[in-house]
């Protein structure tokens, strides 16, 4: 049930980096965003896509890796120029990405001490922190003027999956200072995120972790009686077996060498030493049965995950998942016409050539969200 995100070919080279009707949603400058309005026909909002990450995301510069370096010294053995004239890592390598992970999270996001049981996957951070500016597009509120996004432990997350990386919760707490919850099925993941955040004192209060010990469910076991989170979080696994899950790292691999013998072939650039380098996608392909796959793929895993948010349906503003297969968002947009969802939208976040999609559904009318948002800001 962690978190697994399929790698873009782009990114690894180094470069510049009659019910009621639902609201039309408003143009973004780095998605594509869909509403679904019971009774017509789906329709989408295009948007120019000015920069290849979300506008907050502090990883549109790409790596510096001069500072990264000088932020967490174990990273330097692992830097050096690749064939384009970058400095770069090689991300087939699982150490050397690792390496970079904790070297951005110490950078970016003051997280002194992280690490992972070797053998569990290592997330691209660029493409995590993302996700979570995204969500919290959901959140905003109307302030003078402006919209803005509620930040601080009043803001409740739930994290289906957090895996022994916990990426979520550590970007969302260091750039929200959200209040997470973090649930797994794998205790192992459960005990290393523990772990991360017992070893980040100034941060620890603000995560709680939840053994789920029953794979087939995913808010049941979770969400307790009378508990209320303003976002949940989910990338599911997207394979349907352990065969499939090996097909699919294989064909990567393969990928991967008959990218590096065409890099091995450029000729780097004369006379150039770029400090920045594009934010390249790790391409390391490990990870356990839960990270990968599950009983039915990701499309039952949806199909899980909306049928049960409607028996939480007040308990929880937003439910927002990662949908890896296009082809799966139909009939996950039918349940949630099935279970009469009050709102739904896609987003589509664009890093390079690479396309993840953004599920997110609500069964809270517009008025229900504003006193939602009203009562939690008196509450805290």
């Amino acid at each position: 049930m962690s978190h697994k995100t399929k790698p873009s070919t782009q990114e690894r080279k180094a470069g510049k980096p009659s019910a009621p009707k639902r609201k039309v949603i408003s143009k973004s400058p780095n998605s594509k965003l869909k509403t679904i309005v019971k009774g017509q026909k789906n329709t989408a909002v295009k948007a120019q896509t000015s920069k290849p990450l979300h506008p907050r995301n502090v990883h549109n510069k790409g790596y510096d890796f001069p500072a990264l370096i000088a932020a967490f010294a174990a990273l330097k053995s692992f830097v050096k120029p690749n064939p384009y004239g970058n400095l770069s890592i090689d991300f087939a390598d699982p150490q050397a990405v690792k390496m970079l992970n904790a070297a951005l999270l110490k950078l970016h996001y003051d997280v002194e001490h992280w690490d992972i049981p070797a053998g569990f996957l290592c997330p691209p951070i660029p493409g995590r922190a993302d996700y979570i500016h995204y969500v919290a597009d959901l959140l905003a509120v109307k302030k003078s003027s402006k919209k803005r996004v509620p930040k601080g432990p009043r803001v409740k997350v739930l994290d289906i999956g957090t895996g022994a990386n916990v990426i979520y919760p550590l970007l969302g707490i260091q750039s929200y200072g959200w209040s997470f919850v973090g649930s797994d099925v794998d205790p192992l993941s459960i005990a290393n995120a523990q772990q991360v955040f017992a070893s980040n004192p100034a941060i620890a209060a603000r995560f709680n972790s939840r053994l789920q010990t029953n794979a087939k469910h995913v808010f049941h076991g979770v969400i307790e009686p009378n508990e209320r989170f303003d976002i949940t979080l989910c990338n599911p696994p997207f394979h349907a077996s352990l065969a499939e899950a090996s097909e699919g790292t294989a064909r990567k691999l393969k990928n991967l060498a008959a990218n590096r013998a065409k890099s091995s072939e450029a000729k780097p650039l004369r006379s150039t030493k770029p400090v920045v380098t594009k934010t390249e996608t790790p391409l390391n392909f490990g990870g356990q049965k839960a990270e990968l796959w599950c009983e039915g793929g990701e499309l039952q895993f949806l199909q899980t995950m909306i049928s049960e948010s409607h028996e939480f349906a007040s308990q929880c503003l937003w439910f927002t998942t990662l949908v890896s297969k296009k082809e799966n968002l139909k009939p996950a947009k039918a349940l949630l016409a099935k279970v009469k969802a009050e709102e739904v939208k896609e987003m589509e976040m664009h890093q390079g050539n690479k396309i993840t999609r953004v599920l997110a559904w609500t069964f809270l009318k517009p008025e229900q969200r504003e006193l939602w948002a009203q009562y939690r800001d008196v509450e805290n």
